[in-house]
């Protein structure tokens, strides 16, 4: 098994090296394994796929920070791939108490996580500009003081949450950025020119969420928009929970079994298993 040093140096490398990268979102240790074997070079955790996978409500508070973090240890040690966590808010509002998730999510096998300005409220979604960018700078000062590099991603999540406002995210993301984190990330661009809008105000790194963008779009013209990562957060869960409730409604409405053609055979998961 490599080392946490090793991975976090080779995930610190993918964000410093020409070219973009996509970096899929696991579940459980069976889907990281997979995308392993098919020959991805990072991944990422998705704490919708999280609550997916323990029946749970995503958003309501229903999933804990301690089982984010199991679930990262879970992920962690099925790859040797880098991997870094969606650590949500970090289970906390004020600044150096959500900071702690960094270190906790390191503790776990991490070389990078993300905080994010959602407050997990949906009354009152978004912290104040000041209180986001003070959260940021001490999830900063954690991930500092880490003994391997740690990629820190700070969210704005402005978009997702009833503020159409595309300025004000660039605001965060320019603020984010100055306080010292590494890769920055708008859930909610959709669109080329949105996606351009934003790349051209910053010089780190933007991490694109493809489960929310304009699904036609290609790795190649995300990366002539500047974006240098993609993940895909909770899609790859929801394709796997749409697929179940596809077959689980031909059984139990049809009395049909047509879902069977579409299964991967067991030569082909025995072959990824093997290989990861």
């Amino acid at each position: 098994m490599a080392t946490q040093a090793e991975k976090a140096a080779a995930f610190q490398a993918l964000h410093e090296k020409p070219g973009i990268f996509i970096m899929p979102n696991p579940w459980d240790a069976g889907t990281a394994r997979m995308l392993d074997a098919l020959g991805f070079e990072a991944l990422a955790t998705t704490s919708f796929g999280v609550a997916n996978a323990l029946g749970r409500r995503d958003g309501t508070g229903a999933v804990t920070a301690d089982d984010i973090l199991e679930n990262c240890r879970v992920i962690d040690t099925a790859t040797d791939l880098p991997v870094s966590a969606d650590l949500e808010n970090g289970y906390a509002d004020e600044p150096h108490a959500a900071a702690q998730m960094i270190r906790r999510a390191a503790d776990a096998g991490m070389v990078g996580g993300s905080i994010e300005d959602f407050t997990g409220d949906r009354a009152a979604p978004i912290y104040d500009f000041d209180h986001a960018v003070e959260r940021v700078h001490a999830a900063v000062e954690v991930a500092r003081a880490l003994p391997f590099p740690f990629m820190l991603t700070a969210r704005s999540e402005i978009l997702l949450h009833g503020r159409d406002d595309l300025d004000d995210t660039i605001r965060r993301l320019q603020a984010f950025e100055a306080a010292g984190a590494d890769v920055l990330y708008a859930p909610g661009l959709k669109d080329l020119d949105t996606i351009r809008a934003v790349t051209a105000e910053v010089t780190k790194p933007v991490n694109v969420v493809m489960g929310l963008a304009d699904p036609s779009l290609t790795a190649d013209q995300l990366a002539d928009a500047g974006v240098k990562r993609i993940s895909v957060g909770g899609a790859l869960s929801r394709v796997a929970v749409g697929a179940v409730l596809k077959a689980a409604r031909e059984m139990r409405e049809n009395g049909g079994f047509t879902f069977i053609r579409d299964m991967a055979s067991p030569a082909e998961i025995r072959d990824l298993f093997g290989r990861s």
